[in-house]
């Protein structure tokens, strides 16, 4: 057997012990993955710091604070969400015991990005902990030095069986993807996203694809400028500009175009100084082959701002692009780095068309102090998430579902969705061995009159109060002895 064969087979064993069923073994671990971050915070940040260049206040900032809040939550909730979940019933099921009960899917492969490579690597761990399922954790290769430690410390800190760590590069996952999981949740980019996909399908596995896109920015021309080009910048530059609902490029009218660039450089400036590339809190492009790329797409538009680079630093500074047209190759695809281009158009009509001419993003965003402007923009579009007048941090809100629509990804996760979309929602039904009269109307004989009881019954639906309940329940007692009493002459 391969490692990644022994690891799977390894998860599957552990997780048939049922020790992860518990509800006191998933919040011990849990809680020691919430020690992980309280003791190791040294060892995460330089990981981090030669892999991106994050400076350690920034990785807690943008990494293990928001999984220390997912932590929480799960421990605080985790009775709550595992319980039985009640639901409505009909005339028919009145008397029976009807529920939802959420159980583990089994083993769960989670496949990690390399940009925020803790944050949406363990928060799907987290609701797979919480949800009593086995895991198999990849890490991305392309942030070697994160990988490496996470390889050296999940198994210190949490069931080496059930969540073991599998590192390597594209050989390693393809092997990974050829074992029978029970759910696949993988953050990354649609080409690899169609991968996984074609690979589930060989064994009716599904997926959660946390994808991306190019979420556009409409800024209104009514609005705080100022205010809106703040955070903006925060949004776009943070991280490099290596975050997948980043705003990939701005829509506004010509006559604030000038506003706009001014008031983004003097941001920049406020947060990374007057030289970016000696600032602490101003990442790198994660390696040569991402740099060269996101160089190759400023060919053919002006640069308004920005625009140095070094290449043995994966340095790009932040960038601003002016009067870009939409055939531009910076618009062909997900920028994923400090490049901002600046579309004109003439309005709101023109920018909900334009957005509606591409595919589906992760995210969109619109800045406008006037309610109709941002209730038209959210009601004549589509993307994974809306946010009006910010950017980002809709992503730490752990009541929100996050993710993706169309080619953008598909379910959805965070706090309680995470544990849902990691679980089995077992719809039960506990019927009593007791007015079997009741019954009658469904078995053969099938006459037109056991027709009309069943349609009464099946399709009236009423807001019951508790006195409404026991009438009905009285009124089922009657039918049930008439019915009987029928049967025995």
């Amino acid at each position: 057997m391969s490692r990644e064969q022994q690891a799977v087979a390894r998860a599957r064993k552990a997780f048939e012990t049922g020790r992860s069923r518990s509800l006191e073994y998933r919040i011990l671990q849990l809680k020691n993955l919430q020690r992980l971050f309280e003791e190791k915070q040294k060892e995460i940040a330089e990981a981090c710091k030669k892999d991106l260049n994050k400076s350690e206040v920034g990785m807690q900032m943008y990494e293990t604070l928001g999984l220390e809040g997912e932590i929480s939550l799960a421990v605080r909730k985790l009775k709550e969400w595992a319980a039985p979940r009640p639901v409505e019933k009909n005339l028919l099921t009145l008397s029976d015991t009807v529920y939802i009960q959420p159980e583990p899917l089994g083993v769960v492969l989670i496949i990690g990005a390399w940009n925020y490579p803790w944050a949406v690597t363990i928060q799907p761990l987290i609701g797979a902990i919480a949800a009593g399922n086995a895991a198999v954790v990849k890490p991305s290769e392309v942030c070697v030095h994160t990988s490496k430690v996470m390889e050296e410390l999940l198994p210190i800190y949490i069931d080496k069986e059930l969540y073991p760590v599998v590192t390597g590069g594209v050989p390693e996952t393809q092997e990974l993807l050829r074992q029978r999981f029970d759910h696949i949740f993988y953050t990354g980019n649609g080409t690899v996203g169609k991968v996984i996909m074609e690979a589930a399908a060989k064994h009716l596995t599904p997926v959660t694809l946390e994808l991306g896109g190019k979420s556009p920015c409409y800024i209104d021309k009514n609005c705080d400028i100022t205010t809106a080009c703040r955070r903006i910048t925060w949004g776009k530059y943070t991280n490099c500009g290596q975050t997948c609902i980043a705003p990939d490029y701005i829509l506004c009218e010509p006559s604030i175009q000038d506003r706009v660039i001014e008031e983004i450089k003097k941001s920049i400036k406020d947060f990374y100084t007057d030289d970016p590339k000696t600032c602490p809190d101003y990442g790198r492009i994660i390696n040569q082959r991402h740099f060269k790329r996101i160089m190759a797409m400023m060919e053919g538009s002006t640069v308004a701002a920005g625009g140095d680079s070094n290449e043995s630093d994966c340095f790009i500074a932040p960038t601003i692009l002016r009067d870009v047209k939409p055939e531009a190759k910076v618009m062909q695809e997900e920028i994923f780095g400090p490049l901002l281009p600046i579309l004109p158009v003439s309005g709101l009509d023109e920018a909900i068309k334009f957005i509606n001419k591409g595919e589906k993003p992760l995210a969109l965003y619109v800045f406008s102090p006037d309610d109709k402007v941002i209730n038209r923009m959210r009601d004549e579009t589509s993307s994974g998430g809306f946010l009006a007048n910010d950017c980002l941090v809709h992503f730490s809100v752990s009541s929100l579902p996050f993710g993706g629509v169309g080619n953008s990804g598909m379910g959805c996760y965070h706090g309680k969705y995470t544990f849902d979309q990691l679980s089995h929602l077992r719809g039960c039904l506990i019927k009593k061995l007791k007015m079997e009269g009741v019954n009658d109307m469904r078995y053969p004989p099938h006459t037109a009159k056991k027709l009309g009881w069943a349609r009464f019954f099946i399709t009236k639906t009423f807001d019951l109060g508790w006195l409404g309940k026991m009438f009905l329940l009285a009124l089922l007692a009657v039918v049930a002895a008439v019915a009987i009493q029928r049967y025995l002459r």
